[in-house]
């Protein structure tokens, strides 16, 4: 692959892209939630990302040749990210706002740090171990408000959305000594159609009723628009463009930023509560996760960060 071009221009609008576009994921896919039956809106979002993907890579002359072994790496891959965590996180969302899972999620590191200490026996560094301190200090605020875990369906929510973080991480871990395809256009592109072939498989098997686009109302159909054309295959293309160009703690720096976003633009557009204990919550949890992101660390947590989109996004 010829080298990258550096471009202030196309650096600018990647950042934009992994920082704003990567936290509207988390409206987009509430709004549409409210009206399609989640596993069905994430088959349709990836198996219309993952062809598009492919499309795309035969016009640049990308071979989708994979081995068998790669083709059962991608599906479990697949599978962590996009079925499991991406499918149950946006079940959750009928239960949750999309600013509190948004934050609920940017603690993902503490569990891959955890992990990591877990299975494969990595010194928790002294700064990281506060860093977890501060953490668990934050999720503990933010799902201990009375108001929030009063909601109907509010503590199956959580419960989802951190089951949705251990799939995640887990998965962080498996692609990262995992035999892939070494392109990441398309390794993507393999994940994301056979993950929408298991999310439709799933749906049906729920017995999710699915809709024709012509029936659905203009809301949801931008949103799954944006959904597919930014969130999936924008914001992965701007992420490892950012990862050839520049450091990866400033790409890592999106970790910050996304719930941010998250939780404006709920309050903003579905009138989301923002508390001031969920305030607080953030301010502790997002330090947490600065302190947990060292730079030896870095490289592994900005790698993965792009499966959120998965996260979600």
């Amino acid at each position: 692959m010829a080298k990258l071009q550096r471009s202030t221009v196309l650096i600018i609008l990647s950042f934009f892209a992994i920082y704003f576009i990567w936290g509207s994921t988390y409206l987009w896919n509430k709004i549409a939630v409210t009206e399609l039956p989640a596993f069905m809106l994430a088959s349709i979002r990836f198996l219309s990302a993952g062809s598009i993907i492919f499309i795309i890579s035969k016009i640049m002359g990308f071979s989708l040749k994979i081995s068998k072994k790669q083709l059962t790496n991608t599906i479990i891959a697949g599978f962590l990210f996009l079925t499991f965590g991406n499918g149950v996180m946006v079940w959750a969302l009928k239960f949750v706002d999309s600013g509190f899972a948004a934050l609920e999620v940017s603690a993902q590191p503490l569990v891959v740090l955890l992990m990591m200490r877990l299975f494969q026996g990595r010194k928790i560094q002294p700064m990281s171990l506060v860093g977890v301190v501060l953490g668990v200090t934050g999720i503990f605020l933010l799902v201990g408000q009375k108001q929030i875990v009063a909601q109907d369906g509010a503590a199956l929510g959580m419960a989802l959305i951190f089951v949705c973080m251990l799939s995640w991480s887990y998965g962080s871990l498996f692609v990262g000594k995992a035999d892939l395809p070494s392109n990441f256009f398309v390794n993507t592109g393999y994940q994301m159609i056979t993950a929408g072939i298991s999310l439709c498989i799933v749906s049906h098997l729920f017995g999710e009723e699915w809709t024709s686009p012509v029936s659905w109302s203009v809301p949801v159909v931008w949103s799954m628009v944006l959904l597919i054309l930014l969130g999936s295959i924008v914001t992965f293309t701007a992420f490892n463009y950012l990862l050839r160009i520049v450091s990866p703690e400033k790409v890592a720096t999106s970790s910050y930023v996304n719930p941010i976003v998250a939780m404006m633009l709920g309050a903003y557009f579905l009138n989301e509560e923002i508390t001031m204990q969920s305030a607080i919550a953030s301010a502790i949890l997002l330090t947490g996760v600065f302190f947990i992101n060292t730079k030896k660390q870095l490289t592994i947590f900005s790698r993965f960060t792009f499966r959120k989109v998965s996260k979600s996004g």
